[in-house]
């Protein structure tokens, strides 16, 4: 195994039989590796999963990247850390022999944030994502080249205070001004994954 990967805890699940695709499930703050990886059951039980896990600690939590206050990021962090999800995934082809293998990006909260921002930055590497409760992750700032090859689902509560409907437009804007394409899946309530959310992402998968 790669130096990369070895210091990177992370589990992989191979696809069912007949299937190539592989789900990158990232967890929210304080999750695991191993919990959101259940996540891929739900939206497709024939798919490979890679689930890494965060390497920022927050008062004992894991979460991808550091922030200054609740839902105030530090960008800096951000792009270096989509940096290093990058150089992950395309570790992890390597390892695995999966160099040709569709993958798309599964994330809640945290995860969504990380994974949004490694395809942004990083079409070549990360084309696809579905984002639980994310938001836009770069504060006041447009780090963002060409992203025409990144699909985006987003699916968020109407009334989420932590993801506000506000960031989330910034991010639908802000991304198909650079050419990515974005769908929206908004519902009642607040921050969280509920059977709608889980319905919307798993038909949009199904759909590519």
């Amino acid at each position: 195994m790669s130096a990369q990967l070895a210091d990177w805890p992370h589990l992989v699940r191979e696809p069912g039989e007949g299937a190539s695709h592989y789900l990158l499930t990232l967890h929210g703050t304080g999750g695991n590796e191993t919990e959101v990886a259940t996540l891929a059951q739900h939206l497709d039980p024939t798919a490979g999963v890679i689930s890494p896990r965060g390497r920022v600690r927050e008062h004992g939590m894991t979460r991808w990247f550091a922030r200054v206050a609740e839902g105030v990021f530090d960008v800096d962090d951000v792009i270096a850390r989509a940096q290093e999800l990058a150089a992950f995934i395309r570790a992890a082809r390597e390892q695995y022999s999966i160099q040709d293998a569709p993958i798309t990006a599964v994330g809640f909260s945290n995860g969504a944030n990380i994974g949004t921002a490694a395809a942004l930055l990083h079409p070549d590497t990360l084309q696809r994502v579905i984002a639980f409760s994310g938001m836009y992750p770069f504060g006041d700032r447009d780090p963002i080249g060409d992203a025409s090859s990144v699909e985006l689902m987003l699916l968020n509560g109407a009334a989420d205070p932590m993801a506000p409907t506000a960031s989330v437009e910034q991010l639908v804007r802000v991304a198909e001004s650079h050419g990515a394409h974005v769908e929206r899946h908004i519902r009642a309530g607040g921050h969280g994954i509920d059977m709608s959310d889980v319905t919307a992402a798993r038909e949009w998968l199904a759909a590519r």
